[in-house]
């Protein structure tokens, strides 16, 4: 499942737990960042991954795809904040073959990634 999270207007933050579904991502990931599109013309994205990657179906994935090319000139910033390496590498990688600019956390530095996103600091 899939919670979103409070923040600023110009965020949509949420929470990754047990199992992400297709619904996860109709029901709550796209109208929100639908909405936030519409509003501010940009994208400005933060997950919280605390569930197994393996958690995540196949129409998860398809769906979050989905959303990332009907949308793909709005992203700004993307930050997903794991503990997995292999994800925050594979985030870290994705700012080199989209538009926007992806990167990859530490749970430890959520407000660090939350700040970045919001735009309120540079990451150097």
């Amino acid at each position: 499942m899939i919670h979103q999270i409070d923040t600023t207007d110009n965020v949509v933050a949420f929470r990754a737990l047990a199992e992400v579904t297709k619904d996860d991502f109709l029901k709550v990931v796209a109208p929100a960042v639908e909405h936030l599109a519409n509003q501010i013309h940009e994208i400005n994205f933060l997950l919280v991954i605390d569930t197994d990657i393996e958690n995540f179906t196949a129409g998860a994935w398809l769906e979050d795809a989905l959303l990332g090319l009907k949308h793909l000139g709005k992203w700004n910033r993307a930050a997903i904040i794991t503990d997995s390496e292999d994800i925050i590498s594979f985030t870290n990688g994705f700012s080199f073959v989209v538009p926007g600019e992806f990167h990859g956390f530490k749970k430890e530095n959520f407000n660090k990634a939350l700040n970045w996103v919001e735009g309120n600091i540079n990451l150097s």
